[in-house]
């Protein structure tokens, strides 16, 4: 099968640099898949897992909003944060999700309604993503 490379940096650092088969995330429009020598394409990416296709492999990884550049070589994706699964700390997501879903129950203000809304939907995604 045919191979990109595919870049996902953020703003700390370069998450992940190598040649790929395939990518499938969530883009604010809905679930995108790419392959190589796709259709250029710049698209705005939600709060989501994102899985990488390579050598027959599956790699896991939390995308925390972003744009995502197609070119016919090349993928980019500059995100907000992006975790492997295996970096992913699931105690401490599991506290953001207990501490979001308190915050949303308690429905105070709306500014903080909606910030732990967003909290809630990162959280689970890194839990989703490490698989526990």
């Amino acid at each position: 099968m045919k191979t990109y490379l595919l870049e996902i940096v953020t703003p700390e650092r370069k998450v992940y640099s190598d040649d790929v088969e395939m990518l499938i995330t969530k883009a604010e429009s809905g679930e995108i898949g790419i392959l190589a020598g796709h259709t250029p394409l710049v698209a705005s990416l939600a709060i989501g897992p994102l899985r990488v296709k390579k050598n027959g492999a599956e790699i896991l990884m939390s995308i925390m909003k972003g744009f995502m550049e197609v070119t016919e070589t090349k993928v980019v994706i500059l995100a907000e944060a992006a975790e492997l699964a295996e970096e992913i700390d699931i105690d401490r997501a599991m506290r953001a999700k207990e501490r979001a879903e308190e915050r949303i129950r308690a429905k105070e203000d709306v500014l903080d309604f909606k910030r732990a809304e967003l909290a809630l939907q990162r959280a689970v995604t890194r839990i989703k993503v490490s698989g526990k």
